[in-house]
């Protein structure tokens, strides 16, 4: 995806807040006591170094803030560090006194929970994480005690896309205090050589950032640092605020001799390509135009600047149209034309005449467009060796005409069958920013917000200058078949001048000799192919600059762009591919460690003699308010154990604390479905089941009984997990396995886990002394025409487990109430039915009984329950849908 720009890091740390938690208090200088010069309200934050070490393209970047409390009580220091929406937080730790506190990477629908039931039941969420314009917020808050000090250190990493010739480090300095050792420190190590490097800063005098600031590059390394004495940071001389208040930026390109470079590291390699000197494919563009009322005034002024603008820059071989719509559509012309100075004096007319009006018909208006274009090259009106762009603006959702988003998608589709890209620009905060980037997305383009500030109208220029030069059309890169495994995309339909495509995968013998790389593509003239050959002893030579290199950069380069394109795919897909994909991209985010929109990162952390917990989130797109939540802070607190199994069809039982009655439901899929049933990521215990069906049953059928059978049970912090069968039992620690049967009488056990089989019968397994499992093992007969084997699972004791437990028995770790009145005949005059009011929802459920196996793996004990039907729907958070996983670990 192209973008406007590409920040690299971005710091604002605001520090010395009121002990009373959020809101913040203003800054303000107290204190009785002589305090060190910077300190705010007791609090010096006396170290902020900003590490940025980029190495081909691929910047990992740590941002280290110490501070300490100089007060006599207690206080609050916050630490706030906004980063670019393309970066992933890979780490983040906290350290008091010596002690550290690491952060988690764990599956965001833990985190999520979590909030909400911190706002249901009242409790302070306060911590915020922001989606601004170009950067998103992290913050993170903490008590420090008189005299102590704390450490935070927060690293994300991200692949710099270049842009208009460029690559650019983006930083927002804003420390708000003095700081004795303030320090930006940037390595940059490019193979191909370094072209040009230069930095700036918006808050400071050039006579003072010159001696502040050092700037060098030579053949393949670059630095820039940026360390202001106190002095230099006052904003007078003497003034005991700080002037570090705005933007640091650093540009630079690498040489290019060829259009392509390709390293290989470690087995993985990454192919980048960006030819230059090409003449420019001539365009044939329909801006798509929303003038309908509520782009009235500011909006519709902005945008006919931006046009205007844009026709300016348009090249005598290019062809365009405009096409108006409201609640009907008005076209400039009937067809293309070319761009004459008279024909752009003529469409500058009609631009400054362009007026809002009525209701918003994006179908019709999207729709004429395309075939404005269709019809442009069937007719043969455009150049033969030219290419097609719709560009569509609007503020707004469809509200007459075709309103369904998914009869739009599906009518643009068809319409443009993938000849040409289709690039969507959202004006505004009150659209349904999804769609339109679902849109585009499917149609080879990308979506874009415009944000209704001052600049919306160089906004809007900006994104055309990103597609007006296409270089290359219809771009493949092509390798060695059957040497490359797990390749990134390939394709793409343009290549624009400026920009650079980028391309990375694993080869599938990393003892190669050689690797070569083809690119095709149409050119204005003619077809062109660029060969790149690589001599890989060579390669290792030149990439042995230790100091700059961190070593698997290219392998975790490729997770990156696979997780990104991942996720890109699945915005458009549905059911199982969908389902594939998350998948996919979920298992890089937890291996690499990454903070993604699947991921969250948990930080527990002392506060009060109590265990708190931050939870980090990547907010999307559509989280553009300075105050969405997307992280947050709650107490994890001890409650009373609740009773719960599941067993049977596969039937789920909760014993509430307190409670003489217990609640019941079960969940209907089909064979084969993985379920959620238990994750805790404070412990790191995580535990799944799959569904097995009767015999010769239909496996895409939900009819007919089911029951577990097989379950996993891991623990991340262990590196520990245990895959149960009706056959077998396999403990797998690190990459070793051990086997067993269920015909074994054996225990297990390591430090703080113990794994007991029981022949025939059952499994323990105990997480240290507080947290108990036991799987059922029920036998049938082998003979039987319809049932077979299977599993029941148990909590036997889950003191230990914390307030963070989810899943579909894991959630009832949480206290919470219900009431049972109304109880009347039901259809079955044995059951009868009651009224249910549980979590605010008013539920029919009917009485029962089912069995609990843990003593008696063959009779069992009776259970009486009220069973929830539906799934559990209203019992259970969410849907039952939201607890299937795609495997068993």
């Amino acid at each position: 995806m192209v973008a406007m720009w590409w920040p690299c890091l971005v710091l604002a740390l605001l520090s010395g807040l009121e002990t009373s938690g959020f809101p913040r208090s203003p800054l303000r200088l107290l204190g009785k006591r002589s305090l060190p010069e910077g300190a705010v309200d007791g609090i010096e934050v006396y170290s902020t170094k900003i590490n940025c070490k980029v190495t081909s393209r691929f910047a990992h970047n740590v941002v280290t803030t110490r501070a300490v409390n100089r007060a006599d009580t207690a206080k609050e220091v916050s630490f706030d560090v906004e980063l670019p929406k393309t970066a992933f937080i890979t780490n983040f730790t906290l350290t008091i006194d010596g002690v550290t506190y690491p952060g988690n990477v764990k599956e965001k629908e833990v985190a999520q929970k979590q909030y909400e039931k911190a706002v249901s039941q009242g409790k302070t969420a306060g911590l915020v994480k922001a989606s601004g314009r170009k950067l998103e917020k992290f913050t993170v808050s903490v008590n420090v005690a008189a005299g102590s000090k704390v450490t935070f250190e927060l690293t994300y990493e991200e692949l710099l896309k270049r842009h208009k010739g460029r690559y650019e480090m983006y930083l927002k300095v804003q420390p708000k205090q003095l700081v004795r050792h303030f320090e930006i420190d940037a390595h940059i190590f490019e193979p191909q050589g370094i072209s040009m490097l230069d930095a700036e800063a918006s808050f400071i005098t050039n006579d003072l950032l010159g001696s502040a600031l050092t700037k060098s590059f030579s053949g393949k390394k670059g630095h820039v640092s940026f360390k202001p004495s106190l002095d230099q940071q006052r904003s007078c001389p003497t003034c005991t605020d700080s002037l570090l208040n705005g933007d640091f930026t650093i540009v630079y390109d690498v040489n290019r001799e060829s259009p392509g470079n390709v390293q290989v590291v470690n087995g993985y390699f990454v192919h980048f390509f960006a030819p230059q000197g090409l003449p420019v494919v001539p365009k044939n563009i329909v801006f798509v135009i929303d003038v309908s009322g509520s782009m009235y005034g500011r909006k519709i002024q902005q945008t006919r600047e931006a046009l205007l603008k844009i026709l300016d820059d348009m090249q005598k071989e290019d062809y365009l149209n405009f096409i108006l719509f409201s609640t009907d559509v008005t076209v400039w012309k009937d067809h293309l034309v070319q761009a004459t100075p008279a024909n752009l004096e003529e469409a500058r007319a009609f631009v400054k005449s362009i007026n809002s009006q009525s209701m918003t018909n994006i179908n019709d208006g999207l729709l004429r467009g395309i075939e404005m274009l269709n019809k442009a090259r069937e007719e043969h009106r455009v150049p033969e060796r030219s290419t097609s762009i719709v560009i569509m603006l609007t503020d707004g959702d469809a509200n007459t005409g075709e309103s369904r988003s998914e009869k739009i998608q599906e009518n643009a589709r068809n319409a443009i069958g993938g000849k040409f890209p289709l690039y969507n620009l959202g004006f505004g905060n009150n659209l349904n920013y999804n769609f339109l980037e679902s849109l585009a997305l499917e149609n080879q383009g990308f979506a874009r917000r415009i944000y209704e500030d001052s600049d919306a109208s160089l906004q809007l220029q900006g994104f055309y200058e990103e597609v007006a030069n296409p270089l290359l059309t219809n771009v493949e890169v092509e390798y060695p078949e059957n040497a490359i495994l797990d390749l990134t995309r390939n394709t793409y339909p343009h290549f624009y001048d400026g920009s650079e495509i980028v391309v990375a995968g694993r080869l599938a013998d990393s003892d190669m000799n050689n690797f070569k790389a083809d690119v095709k593509g149409h050119g204005a003239l003619n077809d062109l192919t660029f060969t790149e050959e690589v001599d890989m002893k060579e390669m290792d030579a030149a990439l042995k600059e230790q100091g700059y290199i961190f070593g698997d950069y290219i392998e975790r380069l490729w997770a990156y762009l696979t997780i990104e394109q991942l996720l890109e795919k699945r915005k458009n897909a549905h059911g199982e591919e969908k389902e594939n994909l998350t998948a996919q991209a979920l298992e890089l985010s937890l291996k690499y460690h990454f903070v993604t929109p699947l991921t969250s990162m948990v930080v527990t952390k002392p506060e009060d003699n109590e265990d708190q917990t931050a939870i980090a989130d990547k907010p999307g797109e559509e989280a553009v308010s300075a105050t969405s939540s997307m992280a947050y802070l709650t107490s994890q607190q001890s409650h009373p154990s609740p009773y719960y199994y599941v067993d049977g069809d596969p039937h789920f039982i909760i014993q509430v604390s307190g409670k003489n009655d217990s609640i019941c439901f079960n969940i209907d899929e089909k064979p084969g479905t993985v379920l959620l049933l238990l994750q805790d990521p404070v412990t790191g215990i995580t535990v799944t089941g799959q569904i097995i069906g009767d015999k010769g049953s239909n496996p895409y059928s939900r009819t007919g009984k089911t029951y577990f059978g097989k379950l996993g049970i891991t623990n991340a912090w262990m590196d520990f997990r245990i895959e149960v069968t009706t056959e077998k039992i396999i403990l797998g620690n690190g990459n070793e396995l051990s086997k067993f049967s269920w015909l074994d009488t054996v225990t297990v056990t390591q430090t703080g886990l113990s794994v007991t089989i029981n022949r025939k019968k059952n499994m323990v397994v105990s997480f240290g002394d507080e947290i108990s499992f036991v799987v059922i093992l029920h036998q049938v007969w082998k003979k039987h025409p319809v049932h077979q084997d299977f599993l029941g699972f148990y909590v036997v004791d889950s003191h230990r487990l914390s307030a963070q437990t989810h899943g579909l028995l894991g959630q009832f770790f949480q206290p919470f109430d219900f009431e049972v009145f109304d109880v009347r005949p039901g259809s079955d005059p044995t059951k009868p039915d009651a009224t249910m009011v549980v979590k605010n929802h008013r539920l029919t459920v009917t009485r029962g009984s089912q069995k609990d196996y843990r003593k008696d793996a063959r009779v069992g004990t009776k259970v009486i329950c009220w069973f929830v039907h539906n799934n559990g729907e209203g019992l259970i958070d969410g849907v039952h849908t939201d607890y299937i996983v795609p495997s068993l670990f």
